[in-house]
């Protein structure tokens, strides 16, 4: 299976530190995030990586190379203008396919098992779930059996891990558009989308109190 780190965004919630670095090149225990990132990955057994740039991205690439020393093979896809969450995948789809493929944000510390993704591939589009954070005023979806659901019941947020298949982009916008709220959430009513809780270990570092978070525990 191929991934893909979405590593574009301006992270514009952690300025000033986020002006002269981009959000993936933070360091945590010692090391840029997105490489914990993609050791998390190659551990469970994915070689080729496809990441976006755009913001700073020079800073990324020039770190990691081609993904030589790190045991993986990285394509890089520059974007001129940010194509947010939706765009960039779309944009990715000629290095990603045949998929499925897995889709991690670039700004997200976990401790989830990815070899369970990667061994088990999912027939259908998946998404990694967990329960709503003290921190976030309201959830995203709720899980009905497997089929991930969204109303009043929700009491779950996506942790920004997933298996895409190509079908599920069938019918997507053109160009600038999020994943989340144009695909995942229109699509969900056709019993499309499948999901799982995870309770471990899951920070998504867009503010600087996560960041503290993430940094208390692993310094």
């Amino acid at each position: 299976m191929k991934a893909m780190i979405l590593a574009a965004g301006k992270g514009k919630r952690l300025r000033p530190l986020t002006e002269t670095m981009p959000k993936p090149m933070i360091p945590i225990a010692s090391e840029p995030l997105i490489v914990h990132q993609i050791r998390w990955l190659r551990h469970a057994g994915v070689s080729e990586i496809v990441i976006n740039l755009h913001h700073l991205g020079e800073q990324i690439e020039n770190k990691l190379g081609r993904g030589a020393d790190l045991g993986v093979h990285i394509t890089y896809c520059h974007e001129e203008e940010l194509l947010d969450t939706g765009g960039a995948i779309v944009n990715a789809l000629p290095y990603l396919l045949p998929g499925p493929f897995l889709v991690l944000n670039g700004d997200i510390w976990t401790n989830y098992p990815f070899k369970r993704l990667v061994q088990q591939t999912p027939d259908t589009t998946h998404l990694v779930l967990t329960p709503k954070p003290s921190h976030l005023e309201s959830g995203d979806f709720y899980l009905e059996g497997n089929l991930v659901r969204r109303g009043d019941k929700n009491d779950l947020v996506f942790c920004g891990i997933g298996v895409l298949t190509e079908n599920i982009l069938r019918d997507a916008p053109d160009g600038i558009f999020s994943i989340t709220k144009d695909v995942y959430f229109k699509r969900l009513s056709n019993d499309e989308i499948t999901g799982e809780i995870y309770t471990g270990a899951w920070f998504d570092i867009g503010s600087p109190d996560q960041l503290k978070a993430v940094r208390r525990r692993y310094l």
